[in-house]
């Protein structure tokens, strides 16, 4: 973790590319304390806001993508076996975890892996039930990118706004409490989305039938 929080002091494009990668397999990376300084930084000039957002997408997507491949692969035994174990532990992992995910990609079907990205608990662990699926993958790299790409994007515009009216020294302070508000409006989106996509399906259905 000492390597994982002197990343977090030293944000490049490189840094924030790979810590987004750990942030979407298994390792416990929150991407609030990623992006959203990356872009508070980029406000003052030190970085590209737009770049941020491009890479820690870039990174998201290789992340998922190992997620996806290792699920696809292994099955879900193996899955279930290494979120119980001590190493998965360690990575605030376990069967619970996974079996959620499942349950929501279940319920929402391929839509899952974009909205999922946008939902706590989830959003890192979505590519698995995708992998166990076997859903095509570029179908799901597409979700994955649009639905990441939101995140950071959201993200990243809380950085800028933070950068005037928060001094650095309380930037941490001020995205636990913004974060908290975000995700309830993040939540209320997604549940928007999902009625869009039952609704459009059942008339898609309706006129089929016709």
């Amino acid at each position: 973790m000492n390597f994982i929080t002197s990343l977090l002091g030293n944000l490049n494009y490189g840094t924030i590319l790979f810590l987004m990668l750990l942030e979407s397999t298994v390792v416990p990376v929150p991407s609030e304390f990623v992006v959203t300084p990356a872009a508070y930084h980029a406000a003052s000039g030190q970085l590209d806001v737009w770049l941020v957002i491009l890479f820690a997408t870039i990174g998201a997507d290789l992340g998922a993508s190992i997620n996806y491949v290792v699920a696809y692969y292994v099955g879900r035994p193996v899955i279930y076996k290494f979120a119980n174990s001590k190493w998965g532990k360690m990575c605030l992992l376990n069967q619970e975890k996974v079996e959620k995910s499942e349950r929501y990609f279940d319920d929402h079907g391929i839509a899952a892996t974009l909205t999922g990205r946008l939902i706590p608990g989830i959003r890192h662990l979505i590519s698995i039930p995708a992998g166990l699926a076997k859903m095509n993958y570029w179908k799901f790299l597409l979700y994955t990118t649009i639905g990441a790409g939101c995140w950071h994007a959201i993200l990243a515009g809380l950085g800028w706004y933070l950068h005037t009216i928060v001094p650095e020294e309380q930037l941490n302070e001020k995205i636990e409490e913004y974060a908290e508000y975000i995700k309830i409006v993040i939540v209320a989106l997604v549940i928007a989305a999902i009625v869009w996509f039952a609704v459009r399906h059942l008339m898609k259905k309706k006129m089929s039938q016709n």
